[in-house]
């Protein structure tokens, strides 16, 4: 992976966020400084860099990208300040931060989630790239739209609560996460992969395999780091998920096989990119992260 080019799309899509945020002091001033807050607080923009590197394996230019890049980043952000509340995960910290229920209140949070999903909406319909074909940027706004709700990221949180205390099989678990957090992984690159005016449905489909490979490895990483990291390096409070007695992959399949999925993923996902060239390194490069990644 180029590190260079990784932190370029970083800060791209913070810079993008900036401009597409209200300021802090626009009316309503509360609203719009915990909708800051929960963008600015440390996130690793995975999802953002994700969509940036689709559209670079297809020589997009990064200026293309802005406008989906961080619509899937408002939508992850607002998921977390949702998945934190009381009624969902209870969390107090969310990378090393008090998370924004704490920061601000309750009914703060909730406005915040709400109007940071209408935002990435907003950015979408307003800042696509003009020369992305129209039935192309219906079918983001789609995509993204289906990754979020119930068939998508709500419905995974959905069956995650309803399976606190259960116990799932292998395929109930992956089922769940595939929806949970695999959705929103699948569309980030999908909606890079879609700034292409001429994109090609064989290759279209190679992406969305490693796409669904790396998101359900990213979910089984965090399943791990829960059991072994610690609170200061996960940025949020260490085993939680034991804690709330959920279901987790170490929990059904213990460590060592859990860490065995995950990279079999992994190499199921680069092997979905084999006929790629250089240009798709930087994908390659995000997948091995995924497994090594402390937080």
């Amino acid at each position: 992976m180029n590190d260079i080019d990784i932190e370029q799309w970083r800060q791209r899509a913070d810079t993008a966020l900036q401009r597409w945020l209200p300021a802090e002091k626009t009316l309503p001033q509360e609203l719009h400084r915990a909708m800051r807050y929960a963008i600015f607080n440390g996130g690793k923009r995975i999802r953002p860099i994700l969509t940036y590197a689709a559209g670079h394996a297809l020589s997009l230019e990064a200026q293309s990208l802005d406008a989906p890049a961080a619509a899937v980043e408002l939508i992850h952000a607002y998921s977390l300040v949702h998945d934190d509340l009381p009624a969902m995960d209870d969390d107090d910290l969310r990378r090393g931060q008090p998370t924004v229920h704490r920061a601000f209140d309750e009914a703060t949070a909730i406005l915040c989630g709400d109007a940071l999903q209408s935002l990435a909406f907003f950015v979408l319909a307003r800042h696509l790239d003009p020369q992305i074909p129209a039935p192309q940027r219906l079918q983001m706004v789609e995509a993204l739209a289906l990754a979020s709700g119930s068939r998508g990221m709500a419905g995974g949180q959905a069956i995650d609560l309803a399976a606190v205390g259960q116990v799932l099989n292998v395929a109930e678990l992956e089922n769940m996460h595939v929806h949970k957090t695999g959705a929103l992984i699948r569309a980030s690159v999908k909606l890079g992969a879609l700034c292409h005016p001429d994109i090609d449905e064989r290759l279209l489909g190679q992406l969305d395999h490693y796409a669904k490979c790396i998101g359900l490895a990213f979910q089984i990483q965090d399943d791990v780091l829960d059991v072994e990291g610690d609170t200061e390096t996960l940025g949020k409070s260490h085993g939680a998920d034991l804690a709330l007695n959920k279901p987790t992959y170490p929990a059904l399949l213990g460590l060592d096989d859990s860490k065995r999925l995950a990279n079999q993923l992994i190499d199921d996902a680069l092997h979905s990119l084999a006929e790629w060239d250089e240009a798709a390194e930087p994908l390659r490069g995000i997948a091995r992260y995924i497994v090594q990644r402390q937080h």
